[in-house]
């Protein structure tokens, strides 16, 4: 098959360490395999239950509980983020506080801004979590620390992917009461019998070992791993989803399994549909650019406006995004196909040739085969 090849030259080439790829059609797992090594040091198989700290996978899983909590009343996307933080108040360089609205959140269009992109930037200067880092860091000090920087725009004005998703959790802890960890449970992954994809980790076992890109192969990652990514720099923390006091980050804080992602995504189709509804109407425009041309962006991922532009065989209204420590999905719904991709290598498994090579593999084995 295509997906085998496609796996097997990553390998072989050293631009992964190991995978696990599921692909389902209409519904049904169509293709399942783990890949390579869990930890390439001590010689440890991937195994298809493995366990990855899932990064920006986790936004999509807080997204769709957010438009839950919309549509029993419980937040009115509307309303503004002061509504339920009085406190956060982030202002513009000419000293105003416009209200960001809870969808701006949602889209990334808020202002607001992550770390990684601007190393030598503002939200770095001000010690802004990126929701990897920083073990023990409060919730509460980071949203201090994120209002004391000038948003990058006026609210509704640009994309900007960023800490909106933290925030978002944020508001959905006091418009509930709840911690966010108890609300995706309840509003997401305990509908759907999903037991191992948590903001700790189920079995520490089954956690696979972090690489990063490095030649002539990745390299382990260390506790503290900073690695450069474009024209920026993102640093992980290995330990924070292991301690206690860590701000359950809504943008980048849950572990699971490929199974789980995929059972998640499988019930936008069915039980979830009103959510896959919102999900794939484009917010920003095609002119985002936000996973090149041809991208918009919705409430869970980037929304695809253009296949010709994008040079993608995917459908209209397809979604999709990734994660830091290497992982990407997709949903296309007219062609009802559903790709789920982690790997333990950043951030080829999210943005390199290996996500690419998965997608144009699986439309040619199960679509235009």
């Amino acid at each position: 098959m295509h997906l085998d090849t496609a796996i097997e030259n990553a390998l072989a080439r050293q631009r992964i360490v190991g995978a696990v790829v599921l692909v389902a059609r209409d519904g049904e797992i169509v293709y399942r395999r783990a890949a390579g090594l869990a930890d390439r040091e001590q010689g440890v198989p991937m195994r298809e239950d493995a366990l990855f700290r899932l990064s920006s996978v986790t936004k999509p899983f807080v997204a769709a509980a957010a438009l839950k909590l919309a549509d029993d009343g419980t937040i009115d996307l509307s309303a503004p983020v002061t509504e339920w933080l009085p406190h956060f108040r982030p202002r513009l360089p000419d000293g105003t506080a416009p209200d960001i609205a809870l969808h701006q959140l949602l889209s990334h269009t808020a202002g607001l801004s992550y770390s990684f992109q601007e190393p030598q930037g503002p939200y770095r200067k001000a010690g802004v979590s990126d929701g990897l880092d920083q073990p023990g860091l409060t919730l509460e000090e980071n949203l201090a620390r994120i209002a004391s920087v000038p948003l990058a725009f006026a609210p509704g004005t640009r994309w900007r992917y960023s800490v909106a998703t933290d925030v978002l959790g944020a508001v959905l802890e006091k418009a509930t009461g709840m911690p966010l960890p108890e609300i995706v449970r309840r509003e997401v992954t305990g509908s759907l019998g999903i037991r191992e994809t948590a903001f700790h980790v189920i079995d520490e076992s089954r956690l696979v070992v972090p690489y990063y890109d490095h030649k002539p192969a990745p390299a382990r990652m260390a506790d503290i791993q900073a690695v450069r990514f474009m024209d920026g720099e993102a640093t992980f923390a290995q330990q924070r989803i292991f301690d206690p006091a860590s701000y359950p980050s809504g943008g980048a804080g849950m572990a699971g399994t490929a199974d789980d992602v995929m059972r998640f995504l499988l019930s936008l189709r069915t039980s979830n549909r009103a959510i896959l509804a919102a999900a794939t109407v484009d917010r920003t425009g095609p002119q985002a650019m936000t996973q090149g041309p041809g991208w918009g962006f919705g409430y869970l991922g980037a929304v695809l406006a253009h296949p010709k532009e994008a040079h993608s065989p995917q459908s209209p209204g397809t979604i999709q995004w990734g994660g830091a420590y290497g992982h990407y999905w997709f949903l296309d719904p007219i062609a009802d196909l559903v790709v789920v991709q982690l790997t333990n290598t950043a951030f080829e498994g999210m943005a390199g040739m290996f996500p690419r090579d998965v997608r144009n593999a699986a439309y040619k084995d199960f679509i235009r085969s």
